[in-house]
């Protein structure tokens, strides 16, 4: 991939524009931190062809959760189980949605 094929996904959330190192220091933390929360399966930073870790802004945007849980004395572990369960309650909450919108399209007259 040249320059040029990344400039238009540089809006794209999911692009792994980030290093390791300028992540850490957009987050003020260290990269052993961002190591943990791969290895607690939290975020997986996609790798470079020379085999560097790559991070999203999505997934810099979890792991400046899991850091301010840290901060607050949570341990790293139930920070990421925390932060994955609050995912899963929002999916969950966004399916819900969408099926009750579903229901209410097919029958107009039900009521919630």
């Amino acid at each position: 991939m040249t320059a040029g094929d990344s400039y238009g996904r540089l809006d794209d959330d999911d692009y792994p524009a980030y290093t390791m190192g300028r992540a850490a220091e957009m987050l003020g933390t260290t990269q052993s931190f961002l190591r943990a929360i791969g290895e607690a399966r939290l975020i997986t930073p996609l790798r470079s062809a020379g085999g560097h870790r790559r991070y999203s802004r999505y997934q810099l945007r979890i792991a400046a959760r899991a850091r301010e849980l840290v901060d607050q004395g949570t341990p790293i572990e139930a920070a990421c189980r925390i932060i994955i369960l609050e995912d899963q309650l929002e999916e969950a909450q966004r399916l819900n949605a969408a099926y009750r919108r579903a229901a209410e399209a097919a029958d107009p007259t039900a009521t919630a």
